[in-house]
């Protein structure tokens, strides 16, 4: 019996949903794959298909905390990672998430490094990811792992556990879990709401995941519309008092120009 889900969320018709879908397929470890969608389409149905997956489809209008509840509610394993299309996997994200999950079986989290990738390239240094690096660096400490205000110390300045390469312990968490209202910021928000729960963050700073950054994913249209600064500012107020928030909201800011 496996003890892990690939749970791929797709969304119309994007021409990386494939590549996504062979990176997940050519995992040095066996697991499951199913793919959940509110957009179904010949193009998702011939894919799966050809790549032997169910497909499961969500009644209702497309919404991203709806979309990810229930990928990861059609998953029926202890383990559930909610796949983004856009992205793919290194062949060994499997095997790494298996060891922490036997070494540490109170893990509630298993995250890991990552490489952006723009234009299809790969971008080896990125000034963002690199502080985003060292924001994790207290979820390495594995023995504190456990704590709430270690969980939260990696949350405190921003987000820097990337959202895809997050795989969650059902068995333990139990379900809903994404249960935020916003938008750019569920992920964030739903991290810090089980940093309070019992279970340990486990990072592993290997470059585990291939992050796509491109101008029709929903980061970028997000900072177009200035939700991301909105939901960014209320997520910093639940943490620190406004004039903190402004300092930064501030860098933040100038941040978001990595994604131009």
């Amino acid at each position: 019996m496996k003890l892990h889900t690939f749970a791929i969320c797709a969304y119309k018709d994007s021409p990386y949903l494939e590549a996504c879908i062979r990176s997940l397929k050519g995992q040095t470890v066996s697991t499951d794959i199913i793919l959940c969608t509110s957009t179904p389409s010949d193009y998702i149905d011939k894919l799966a298909e050809k790549y032997r997956i169910p497909v499961f489809v969500r009644d209702g209008a497309s919404n991203i905390r709806d979309d990810w509840e229930f990928a990861y509610h059609k998953a029926e394993t202890n383990l559930v990672t909610v796949a983004h299309q856009d992205d793919m996997y290194q062949k060994n994200y499997v095997k790494e998430l298996l060891a922490s999950y036997e070494r540490y079986p109170d893990m509630s989290l298993f995250t890991s490094g990552y490489v952006v990738v723009k234009e299809q390239e790969l971008k080896a240094f990125e000034k963002v990811e690199f502080i985003k690096r060292f924001l994790r660096l207290p979820l390495r400490i594995k023995r504190l792992s456990h704590l709430k205000m270690v969980k939260r110390s990696a949350l405190m300045f921003g987000n820097s556990i990337c959202c895809p390469a997050c795989t969650y312990n059902k068995g333990l968490l139990g379900e809903p879990i994404f249960t935020s209202p916003y938008q750019f910021a569920l992920d964030w928000d739903t991290l810090f709401q089980l940093a309070v729960r019992p279970g340990r963050f486990i990072c592993v700073e290997k470059p585990l995941l291939y992050y796509r950054v491109h101008e029709e994913a929903t980061t970028k249209a997000c900072i177009e519309d200035n939700s991301r600064a909105r939901e960014e500012a209320a997520m910093f107020r639940k943490m620190w008092p406004e004039p903190i928030v402004e300092f930064l909201m501030y860098f933040y800011r100038k941040a978001y120009k990595e994604y131009e």
